[in-house]
């Protein structure tokens, strides 16, 4: 068990709905059901009719005691049934009621970087030839394969490779250095397998992104030299099904990387030194403890849950993703690596990321040996721009998340300002805050002790500097956590769109004469048995609808008023003007999506892009921004 404090536990309301109702059940009993009635954890998918039936025929469940349990644990999943039957029926995610193939598409595949639940991701390519960072002596060769001749035989027409550069034209998701140290320990775990990738996209002139190619590496191990292939979409029959098992793999690599570091690292994880230090140094009558105090409800409760059922050992990340029981590993590396708080606000987070190597001992853990010590990834999303709205010019003009984010962004950072300043109306009061100085001290040297001696730790001297430090944070619990979450059922309930794991390596790795003849002559097949098998992927299935669900008593952001705000009129007047903007985003939001021209959210069969909509109904919605990580 993991200990919550009584006043960071659910309320009643919020009990009866997910953990009695929803999460706990679906871990007491759903998931045990799922493993009765799946008895083989190994078992795949045969065709892809049999995928389409968990939305029509379902899993037939066991029976349980009493009357309509499973209705009562999980009336979304449960489509209308007679009282005998137990069977577990899914609803169909919007993203496939709109358009079934969605998920075959490569324009899809490339949309959702920008418009999907991992918008953190892309990053725009700046130097050519791509190259590794990590130690050759033991990852082998570190430059890509994938050359100039590749892309230009795919761009012609538009522009060369050196002009694709200079326009800002190219752009990568790139989990190789990350991933590449642990493909040989994922692959001593049974069903699982490990590449690190790279997948090149180029911007078209209608701010589309293409994709180009998708490079998939192995190491040197087992006595054998480094592997890594090139593959591209291809109007051949071979080259389009190997085309489709590298998406699939990078679409694993990036269903791992979305849930451990966008979701889990970044917004669940990270707040909790927040939390701590909130109640630990701040009084409940302090301004800044008022401010913060919505934006905590239920972390600490719902990470509790998180720990004793997801991540923890053997538990449904461990079972369900491809680095298996290395997936916390991996976070704990990107956290090194990867994490730092000022570029936790989003638009410091769209211009770069700061990659700094770990510690001597801890590269000796995980044997990832002699990387750089320090430098810049830059993310190359935007730039600065005074001139531009929000002082920020996008590289991709058509970026849903960014754009939206952005005007979320100021209207927390307006809402922030104005309670700030009437608190501190001279700087010197933020200095000479005890309470406050406490506050920040333990958030930086206790709650993220491991990089204490960081330079580039905020300081806290001013209300600016208070103003940015408390926007950044409640981004993170609203705007952020919103993004990636609430749209899981909708993009990865139909998990061909968004595979947790990856099983089978390429059939084009050192494949023998039968492998391959199995792949000339039954390539969907071996498509459905690298996907998770049916325990998996029905498991995830059933945790992502619970997770995309709004509760009846969900508190969005800036709807309702805290009563210690609205007892002093020019906080409650403040407020009103927050939420009125968040009123406007409502419309702002409306109106981009209908917007034929902004293709990345508009075309036939997309989904909106609604994900920072700031209200919502209960229920998956796709929709709405809550104050705190609750779910």
């Amino acid at each position: 068990m993991f200990y919550v404090p009584r006043d960071e536990c659910f309320s009643e309301v919020k009990q009866l709905t997910f953990s009695a109702k929803t999460v706990y059940s679906v871990f007491h009993a759903v998931v045990p059901a799922l493993q009765t009635a799946i008895v083989d954890k190994d078992l795949g998918f045969p065709y892809f009719t049999a995928i389409d039936q968990l939305f029509n025929e379902g899993v037939d469940l066991p029976p349980q005691e009493g009357n309509n349990v499973w209705r009562e644990i999980l009336p979304r999943l449960l489509k209308a049934i007679s009282d005998s039957d137990n069977a577990l029926r899914f609803e169909i995610p919007e993203t496939m009621e709109r358009d079934k193939f969605f998920w075959f598409r490569d324009e899809e595949f490339a949309r959702q970087t920008l418009s999907g639940i991992n918008p953190y991701a892309l990053q725009l390519v700046t130097e050519w030839p791509l190259k590794s960072k990590l130690d050759p002596a033991i990852y082998g060769p570190p430059e890509s394969v994938i050359t100039k001749e590749m892309v230009e035989q795919q761009i012609r027409g538009f522009c060369s490779l050196e002009e694709a550069l200079e326009q800002k034209k190219l752009f990568v998701l790139d989990y190789h250095d990350l991933l590449l140290p642990y493909v040989k320990k994922v692959r001593q775990l049974p069903g699982t397998t490990l590449y690190g990738s790279r997948t090149l996209f180029f911007l078209n002139p209608d701010e589309t992104l293409r994709p180009l190619a998708i490079e998939l590496t192995r190491p040197p191990m087992d006595g054998k030299p480094q592997w890594k292939e090139a593959y591209r979409p291809s109007w051949h029959s071979s080259g389009v099904w190997l085309w489709r098992l590298a998406k699939a793999h990078v679409l694993a690599h990036d269903s791992g990387y979305h849930q451990l570091i966008s979701h889990w690292l970044r917004t669940h994880c990270c707040t909790e030194p927040y939390i701590i230090a909130t109640n630990r140094q701040l009084s409940e009558m302090h301004p800044i403890y008022r401010l913060l105090h919505p934006h905590f409800r239920y972390t600490m409760e719902i990470n509790a849950l998180a720990r004793a059922y997801l991540i923890n050992a053997d538990g449904i990340i461990e079972t369900s993703f491809s680095p298996g029981k290395y997936s916390m590993e991996i976070c704990s590396v990107a956290y090194d690596l990867l994490w730092r708080f000022d570029h936790e606000a989003l638009p410091a987070d769209l211009i770069s990321r700061y990659f700094e190597s770990a510690f001597p001992d801890i590269f000796e853990i995980f044997t990832v040996i002699n990387l750089l010590t320090n430098f810049f990834i830059t993310r190359g999303m935007a730039v600065e721009d005074p001139d531009a709205p929000h002082g920020l010019r996008l590289t991709i003009k058509d970026y849903p998340f960014a754009s939206d984010g952005l005007v979320l962004w100021d209207i927390l950072k307006e809402w922030v300002s104005d309670y700030v300043n009437h608190y501190y109306p001279e700087a010197s009061l933020v200095e000479s805050d005890e309470e406050l100085q406490a506050w920040w001290t333990e958030i930086r040297t206790v709650g993220h002790g491991d990089k204490k001696d960081e330079p580039w730790w905020p300081v806290l001297k001013t209300p600016q500097d208070l103003i940015q430090i408390v926007t950044t944070i409640t981004w993170v619990t609203s705007g952020h956590h919103a993004s990636v979450n609430f749209g899981q059922y909708t993009y990865a309930g139909y998990f061909p769109s968004r595979p947790t794991i990856a099983r089978k390596n390429m059939p084009t790795e050192e494949a023998t004469e039968r492998d391959w003849e199995f792949f000339m002559n039954k390539p969907e097949v071996l498509l459905l048995l690298c996907f998770p098998s049916q325990i998996q992927a029905t498991t995830v299935m059933a945790i992502l609808d619970v997770l995309s669900n709004h509760s009846p008593d969900e508190e969005y952001l800036g709807e309702k008023s805290e009563l210690a705000w609205a007892k002093d009129p020019v906080i409650k007047a403040a407020f009103e003007k927050f939420n009125g903007r968040l009123m406007e985003l409502e419309g702002i939001i409306d109106e981009r999506n209908a917007n034929k021209d902004l293709r990345n959210r508009n075309g036939a069969g997309i989904v909106p892009y609604e994900f920072l909509k700031p209200f919502s109904e209960p229920g998956v919605t796709g929709k709405g921004v809550p104050y705190s990580i609750s779910i």
